[in-house]
Order: structure tokens, then C-alpha cells, then sequence
């Protein structure tokens, strides 16, 4: 019976792990989406009344087509309605987020089909398209999972073939990363062609992204030995990977898993990504931000852990 204390840890995890994952799902909804409208505040404020039925959207006025064009393709808006006297067009991104592009798609086909047959059909033009080759955006969410375990996997992997704690572990945890990185670039861009932009760009991040959890995984295992590995597994693939938003929006998510986790590597990563392969980079500072955030707390780590091990005494064999 001393062992049945012990057997209550599994339900708890499994509350835990299905909570991370499910709720956010279950709990989708548009929370302050920001999308854009052709007009002055009087046609902003009328579409905010107009889809708040459809959840919260967070509408700002644009003088022109161009204007929101150039929002949607720096990514402050997520897409806009462009009205005129021969019907509704709207903008839309799907290489920002498939989920919100059809929505707004299918609030315009709804505004004309309130409008009557006489009406002209809903104009959708997708302004920064996703790849044909993956116009759900399926693989590229897909892709962002293994590099996570790939980090672990290199934070693990240097920490145990090289000793002590330093420099040779720093070092090789770049150089590792760095490959990481190059060999995803060869599938997903080479191979598969689920990518857009400079392949040099899109590894870097990728790279970036492995070596913010690898440098994570190999300080948290210096100075807390092998349950390091199971609070950097916590922190990126339990919290970050389903509160990163990545599949939907985090404008979607229940809060705060949307401001959250786009405080961790999936999330600051995966939207890095999405910058560089069809955004031509637009809104990558704060991304990159995150990651260097991440990676200089992992390598400090390291080098604590390196400190801690130079100063204790030598014991005889």
C-alpha cells in the first residue's frame, strides 16, 4: 500500500497534460483579432458592432487598399474589408493564420448573402498567400514539434558525451543547432517545398529556435543534474509548444495562454519563420528577441554550472 501514494502522480499528470493541451483548443475564440477596414472610425466602429456576434475583433480604419495591404503584409492586421458600391472584397492572409483568413472569408460571403441576390458575390484576395504546397498550413505547424525534441535531444546529447560543463559544451551545442537547422531547411524547403524565402533566412531561425531549447536543456542539467531534462520538456513541449498559437492565432487563444506563450521558443520561433518564408521578414525583432532571451539564460546556465564544477575539490579515485 506504501506504493498507492505514489500511483496518484499519473491521474495528476494526465490532468495536467490534457489541461496544456486541451483547453486552449476547446477554448477558441476571437479575443482583440486585429483586421482592418477601408474607410474612416465610423466604418471601423460599424464592423466591430457587425462581428461582434463572431467574437472580439479589433478593427482600425485604413484610407486605402494599399494602406491595409501594407498592414496585412507587415503584419499588424491579420486581414480587411475593403467595401465599395459593387460589393465587399476582403484581404486576407493565409500564411499568417489559415483559421482567420477563412473566417474572415466566410464573414464576407455571409455580408453578401445578407445583402441579396442583386449583391455581388464575396471578392476574397488572399494578399500573402500560404504555400501551395501547403495551403492549410498543416505541415508547417507539423514541423515545429520535432525541432523542439530535436533540442532536447541536442541539449541531452552534449551534456552526456562532454564534460564538464564550458566552452566545448557551448560551442557544440552552436555547431549543433546550427545543423539541426540546415537539415530542416533540406526537407522542408528542399524537399517538400512547404517553405517560402531565402533558405539561409529560414535556417537561421530554425537553428536559433533549437539552440534556445538545446542551451536551456544542457544549463538546466548543470546545475540541476537529469530532472533538468524534465523541466526544459515542461517548458517548451508541455507550455510553449500548445500555447504558441501556431495552428490558429494567438489572438484565438483563451487567456493568457495567448500572451504567454508567445514568451517561449515554439511560439517566437514558429512566427520567426512564418517571417522570413512569406513575410520578408516584417515583425521579426521581438521574435528574435525571445529567442536570444532564451538562449542567453540556457548558455549562462552552462557556465554557472561550469563555475560550480571548477570549484569543487578534486576526490581521489
Amino acid at each position: 500500500m506504501d506504493e498507492f501514494p505514489k500511483l496518484l502522480i499519473i491521474p495528476l499528470a494526465v490532468a495536467l497534460i490534457l489541461t496544456l493541451f486541451a483547453w486552449p483548443q476547446a477554448k477558441l475564440e476571437p479575443r482583440g483579432v486585429p483586421i482592418g477596414v477601408v474607410g474612416g472610425e465610423e466604418e471601423a466602429d460599424a464592423l466591430e458592432e457587425q462581428l461582434a456576434p463572431e467574437g472580439d475583433f479589433d478593427v482600425d480604419a485604413y484610407a486605402d487598399e494599399a494602406s491595409a495591404r501594407e498592414a496585412i503584409e507587415d503584419r499588424d492586421i491579420y486581414g480587411a474589408f475593403v467595401p465599395s458600391p459593387e460589393g465587399t472584397t476582403v484581404l486576407t492572409a493565409s500564411a499568417g493564420s489559415p483559421i482567420v483568413a477563412q473566417a474572415l472569408t466566410s464573414v464576407a460571403e455571409a455580408q453578401a448573402a445578407e445583402a441579396g441576390a442583386e449583391a455581388r458575390p464575396a471578392q476574397v484576395v488572399d494578399v500573402v498567400p500560404a504555400d501551395p504546397d501547403d495551403p492549410r498550413g498543416s505541415a508547417f505547424n507539423a514541423s515545429v514539434l520535432p525541432l523542439l525534441i530535436a533540442g532536447i535531444l541536442t541539449g541531452v546529447l552534449v551534456v552526456e558525451t562532454i564534460t564538464p560543463p564550458g566552452l566545448k559544451q557551448i560551442g557544440a551545442l552552436v555547431f549543433a543547432s546550427a545543423l539541426a537547422g540546415l537539415a530542416a531547411i533540406l526537407i522542408a524547403q528542399a524537399w517538400l517545398g512547404i517553405l517560402g524565402g531565402g533558405w539561409l533566412a529560414n535556417a537561421a531561425v530554425l537553428s536559433l529556435l533549437v539552440l534556445s531549447i538545446s542551451s536551456v536543456v544542457a544549463g538546466l542539467m548543470a546545475v540541476m543534474g537529469h530532472i533538468g531534462i524534465g523541466v526544459a520538456a515542461l517548458l517548451m513541449v508541455l507550455l510553449g509548444n500548445p500555447w504558441s498559437g501556431l495552428g490558429t492565432a494567438p489572438e484565438l487563444l483563451p487567456p493568457p495562454a495567448g500572451d504567454v506563450g508567445q514568451l517561449f521558443p515554439p511560439a517566437a520561433g514558429g512566427q520567426a519563420l512564418r517571417d522570413t518564408a512569406f513575410f520578408d521578414g516584417a515583425d521579426l525583432g521581438g521574435r528574435l528577441l525571445v529567442l536570444f532571451v532564451w538562449i542567453a539564460i540556457g548558455l549562462s546556465l552552462v557556465a554557472l554550472g561550469a563555475r560550480r564544477g571548477a570549484g569543487e575539490p578534486a576526490t581521489a579515485d
